[in-house]
């Protein structure tokens, strides 16, 4: 089955909100979607507490014997949120399942130090050539230094990112309510979801 990693060693860089959306948009095109932390932390499992039974269904890890983590039966695709701080032998097994990684990263000195960082690790791994990478620029703010500064480290990495997603209180709101972008009328978010096309059409290669 698919494996999509969102992953960046770096804290508050918007990992969980690509996480939460990716996962809404496949349980949308009818999957059978599990979202899960990979060192088993409450924020996805918070997140899907809050999330209406009747909108698509998204679940989470199936619990063996009170400690072993597993899919649950007739999962066709794994979202996975990673935490801050990964690396060693938590990135090594993220690794070894990941079909697709999305680094997510923000217009930030610090972001764009880990981030380089990460990728360098990324590149050097022995599944490297069988992992697609895909960057995506977080909350992004138009003609500012910092977003100038953003595109010349890109530039740098000769990476492109996938898409650039703006600094929007939507996704704040829609997470406090379980929600995603697909969950809501297309009007209210129209302009957050022609920002997501490209990611989409990344995502089904």
């Amino acid at each position: 089955m698919p494996v999509i990693v969102v992953a960046n060693p770096k804290g508050g860089v918007g990992k969980s909100t690509l996480a939460t959306n990716v996962a809404g948009w496949l349980a949308r095109q009818g999957h059978a979607v599990m979202l899960g932390d990979v060192d088993r932390q409450q924020s996805s499992r918070h997140w899907l507490a809050l999330r209406a039974p009747q909108l698509p269904t998204i679940r989470s890890w199936e619990v063996v014997d009170g400690d072993l983590v597993r899919p649950p039966k007739g999962t066709t695709h794994l979202v996975l949120d990673t935490p801050a701080g990964l690396h060693g032998k938590r990135l090594e097994a993220v690794l070894k399942l990941a079909d697709k990684l999305l680094v997510p990263l923000q217009p930030s000195p610090f972001d764009m130090a880990a981030t380089y960082t990460f990728l360098q690790q990324v590149r050097e791994h022995k599944r490297a050539e069988k992992i697609a990478v895909g960057l995506v620029a977080m909350r992004v703010k138009e003609h500012t230094h910092a977003t100038e500064h953003l595109h010349e480290f890109l530039s740098m990495l000769k990476q492109a990112p996938i898409t650039h997603l703006r600094d929007t209180q939507n996704y704040v709101h829609l997470a406090a309510r379980g929600l995603t972008l697909w969950d809501v009328a297309a009007g209210r978010v129209e302009r957050d979801l022609a920002q997501w096309q490209a990611l989409l059409e990344w995502l089904q290669r």
